[in-house]
C-alpha cells in the first residue's frame, strides 16, 4: 500500500484488539481552535441524517458552484454525506464559528481517493476540500479563518506531513487563500469535472505563514 494505512492521519485507529482489516476507527473528538479577532472554530464529525438539510442548502447555492453538486436534491446530499461516513478513506467535519454552523470540510486519503493515478502520494499526505456556508453579511479574514483552522487540525495530527488540495484552475479566491496558509501549485491536471491546480503544502511551509519557523 505504498506505506499508507487504510486510516487517514487524525483518524484514530481501533481500539480493539480484534478490529478487523478495514473497519472504520472511530471518530476523531471536536477539534477547537480560538482565533484573536474571529472568536471560537470547532470542528466535529458530520451527522448523514442531522445535517444533511443544512449542507444541501450550503452546497446548492449559487456560490457554492465549485463544489459541484449544484443539481443535488435533499436525498442526494444526504446519500453522499452518508457514503463519506462510511469510507475508510473519506470523512467529513462540520465547522462551527461561536458555535453556530458556518463552514465544511472533507478530509481524504489520496492514495486511495480524488488523485489516484494523478498525484503520487507519500507517506503522510492528506487530502482536503473545503466549504464556508453563504452569508449576506461577509466578515472580513473569516475565510482565510476557516482555512487556517482546517490545517491546524490536519497538522495537529503528527502523522500529517503535507495537505494536498486539487482547487478548479477557475476559483481564483481559493487560490489566493491557498497560498496565503503555505500552498505550492505543483502543476495543472485534468480531474474528471474540472481542471484543477494540483497544490500541496507541507508542515514547514504553513508554520512558515504563521511565524513559526521551527
Amino acid at each position: 500500500m505504498n506505506e499508507h494505512s487504510a486510516r487517514i492521519p487524525g483518524q484514530r485507529p481501533p481500539s480493539a484488539p480484534e478490529a478487523g482489516h478495514g473497519e472504520r476507527p472511530a471518530p476523531a473528538p471536536p477539534f477547537t481552535r480560538t482565533d484573536a479577532a474571529l472568536g471560537e472554530f470547532t470542528l466535529r464529525p458530520v451527522d448523514p441524517a442531522a445535517d444533511a438539510r443544512l449542507l444541501h442548502g450550503w452546497v446548492t447555492h449559487p456560490k457554492a458552484v465549485f463544489w459541484l453538486m449544484q443539481d443535488c436534491d435533499l436525498a442526494a446530499v444526504e446519500k453522499e454525506c452518508t457514503r463519506i461516513a462510511a469510507d475508510p478513506f473519506h470523512d467529513a467535519f462540520l465547522g462551527l464559528h461561536n458555535g453556530t454552523p458556518a463552514f465544511l470540510m472533507e478530509r481524504y486519503d489520496p492514495a486511495h481517493r480524488e488523485l489516484v493515478g494523478i498525484h503520487t502520494a507519500e507517506s503522510g499526505d492528506v487530502g482536503m476540500h473545503f466549504l464556508t456556508a453563504p452569508t449576506t453579511a461577509p466578515v472580513h479574514g473569516f475565510t482565510l479563518a476557516v482555512l487556517t483552522t482546517v490545517m491546524e487540525m490536519l497538522f495537529a495530527d503528527p502523522a500529517t506531513r503535507r495537505v494536498v488540495v486539487e482547487p478548479d484552475t477557475r476559483n481564483t479566491a481559493v487560490h489566493a487563500l491557498n497560498e496565503a496558509v503555505g500552498f505550492e501549485v505543483l502543476r495543472t491536471v485534468s480531474l474528471p469535472a474540472k481542471d484543477a491546480r494540483l497544490s500541496t503544502c507541507t508542515r514547514d511551509q504553513f508554520l512558515a505563514t504563521r511565524g513559526d519557523h521551527r
